[in-house]
């Protein structure tokens, strides 16, 4: 199988039924343009005012107070979306009032919870109430340092409801990385859980919530749900913080119950305070609206997911990732919610394929990562595992491989949409993901996202490159652009992190190709992207050709800057006890220079045992980049295994 090869073609019939094919009749009847994908795509960008109107009411977002215009201003930066709007997300996703399932949650520990839509509205009404007894107004900050419950669902509805900014991270953090992200926004209330549990083990939280309370005087109000006990004890985290500290089930009690009630708010107020990686130096605190986040939320999932009330919607991820953000926008489809915390590999591969069998989820959200340990164990959940609901698989995080692609084809299901997406916690959405009415290729992202002017562009030129590789560009505004940066006042930060390369144009930061038939492969970070004899090549290119091989579990690429060139390094993380001997080193190299090019064979190759990540389960090459230049990594606090760090320096 080669790289663009069709591996799946959606049948006419299931093409007349998606929501995007009836989307794009309507809209070429209306505005003149043959009723085709590239057509419907170009005329989203040329349009954009009459696109974004019609996604508003296609997801019917039904604002407090009307616009007076889809946009005003200019320019990327200048570009204000619907003005005079006032709405509120939190009532968009909780617009649904019966017995139908809202949240379906399970845990590693292979406990099963739900909530039907009343009941959601219910308990999120009287978080709100507490919340306000607790004098969270709007403009507010809320945090959350919350395993992936449905608690903090309740508790982010609950603050945007009052028009409060929500912010969240995983409890697997350490008190220095929860104090880096928490402390820059200065909460007024924490939410947090006495413990979580990972790979089988109970891992006590209060500590650390002590510690970041401490820290962080702001902090008036401590809000506890039990997760691995129903009353933990709290009297070490009161006495650290006396007056401050209460149990969930005690502050949901002391409020009056209510009604739902939603502040209306303007389409651009602050909704979720979301965070960079913060792996070589504070996290930039990245501010994202209530109009532009449900709106662009609402295009993705509606229109190239194809998700509807029927669904059931999963992805594996922590409450510190933006996909956590972006799944529970299923909500306001009205489909049903599933949630999952812990380990996804324990006790082993199958245990999430188990859970999707016994929840019935129809799109189905991990990661290439997880995708490979589940094809090197040699396990296919579609014959092991009743998976006929199943229709698509959604991955992001890292680019998904030419063998990703056959495995789940060969191993889960033949007829699904398998969707590549990709983009970021900076739009908190994608600029590239999938489409259910055209082919997957094996290797490519189907599609750019539509109303997203995305280009590739060469880096000298700033000319737009088709069928090579360039930087990944935004021309023109769109509505889940950044609020701001919080504590940028006059948004230097902002401006310097994305328009400093091309004026007035939005860099993203990742190298990436355009096919001739308008596919995406991606190529990694551009800041990442390797130099060598001055040829460019993204570290994915490497990824895919390395981690397809029998004996390698990881590995991970980096540049070695030396006084003439740059030096490529791979480290590989070898199956069970297989050490890296000469005839391996020379296989892998074979492979590299087979599959790619002479210049992607890697100067040093060396074994380790393990590849640094962050929590949120990207690859950490900026790190060890800094470690092989003799620099030193301070903040290791984002890491989900910081000590694998300490093998890296000297090791070249």
């Amino acid at each position: 199988m080669a790289l663009g090869d069709i591996l799946w073609t959606p049948s006419p019939q299931r093409v007349a039924r998606t929501r995007l094919h009836r989307f794009m009749l309507e809209m070429a009847a209306a505005h003149g343009f043959p009723p085709d994908w590239p057509s419907l795509h170009a005329w989203s960008i040329r349009n954009r005012d009459a696109f974004w109107q019609a996604m508003l009411q296609l997801a019917e977002i039904a604002p407090t107070m009307p616009a007076t215009a889809v946009r005003e201003g200019s320019g990327m930066l200048g570009t204000r979306w619907f003005p005079g709007m006032t709405l509120n997300y939190a009532a968009h996703l909780l617009r649904f009032d019966d017995d139908r399932a809202a949240i379906v949650a399970e845990d590693e520990l292979g406990r099963t919870r739900s909530l039907t839509r009343r009941q959601l509205r219910e308990s999120v009404a009287r978080c709100a109430a507490a919340l306000q007894a607790a004098g969270v107004e709007k403009g507010d900050r809320v945090a959350g340092f919350v395993p992936n419950v449905p608690e903090a669902v309740i508790a982010m509805l609950a603050a945007a409801s009052l028009g409060a900014i929500w912010s969240s991270c995983s409890p697997d953090f350490g008190i220095g990385g929860v104090f880096d992200r928490f402390g820059q926004i200065e909460p007024k209330v924490l939410f947090a859980a006495e413990a979580y549990s990972y790979n089988g083990k109970r891992i006590d939280s209060l500590d650390r919530v002590r510690g970041v309370v401490e820290r962080i005087p702001s902090i008036g109000c401590v809000v506890v749900f039990g997760y691995l006990q129903d009353a933990p004890d709290l009297s070490s985290l009161a006495a650290a913080a006396p007056g401050k500290c209460v149990a969930w089930r005690d502050f949901l009690d002391d409020a009056p119950p209510r009604p739902p009630a939603f502040e209306p708010v303007p389409f651009d107020h602050p909704l979720f305070i979301m965070y960079s990686s913060g792996t070589t130096g504070v996290p930039k605190c990245i501010v994202h609206g209530h109009g532009g986040t449900l709106l662009q939320h609402m295009k993705e999932l509606m229109l190239h997911c194809d998700l509807t009330a029927e669904d059931r919607s999963f992805y594996f991820t922590t409450c510190g990732w933006m996909m956590w953000n972006w799944v529970v926008s299923s909500l306001g489809v009205g489909a049903t919610l599933v949630l999952y915390e812990g380990s996804p590999s324990h006790p082993d591969v199958h245990h999430l394929w188990k859970m999707a069998e016994r929840t019935g989820v129809t799109v189905f959200g991990t990661s290439p990562k997880f995708l490979s340990a589940c094809q090197k164990a040699g396990i296919a959940p579609g014959r092991d595992h009743d998976l006929s609901r199943l229709r698509c698989v959604l991955s992001t995080g890292s680019p998904l491989t030419v063998e990703n692609f056959e495995w789940v084809y060969a191993n889960v299901r033949q007829d699904l949409q398998l969707s590549s997406i990709s983009g970021g916690t900076d739009i908190i959405s994608c600029f590239m993901l999938g489409n259910p009415i055209l082919p997957v290729r094996a290797g490519e992202i189907q599609c750019l996202g539509l109303g997203m002017d995305v280009h590739a562009f060469d880096e000298d030129s700033g000319n737009d490159c088709i069928g090579r590789k360039g930087e990944l560009v935004c021309r023109t505004a769109f509505p889940s652009r950044p609020v701001c940066f919080w504590n940028d006042p006059d948004g230097e930060l902002y401006r310097k992190a994305y328009f400093d390369h091309y004026p007035g144009v939005w860099r993203h930061g990742d190298f990436i190709e355009i096919t001739e038939h308008g596919g995406v492969i991606v190529y990694g970070r551009s800041d990442a992207t390797l130099n060598p004899g001055g040829v460019r090549i993204g570290t994915a290119e490497i990824y895919r050709i390395v981690e397809g091989m029998e004996e390698v579990v990881d590995s991970l690429v980096v540049g070695r800057q030396t006084a003439d060139d740059v030096e490529i390094c791979l480290f590989v993380v070898l199956r069970g006890d297989r050490k890296l001997d000469a005839a391996l080193e020379m296989s892998i190299r074979d492979r590299i220079a087979e599959g790619a090019t002479r210049r992607h064979v890697p100067k040093h190759i060396r074994q380790v045992s393990a590849v640094p990540y962050t929590i949120s389960g990207k690859k950490v090459e900026l790190a060890v980049t800094r470690l092989l230049a003799g620099e030193e990594v301070k903040n290791r606090d984002a890491l989900a295994n910081p000590e694998s760090l300490d093998q890296y320096p000297g090791i070249v």
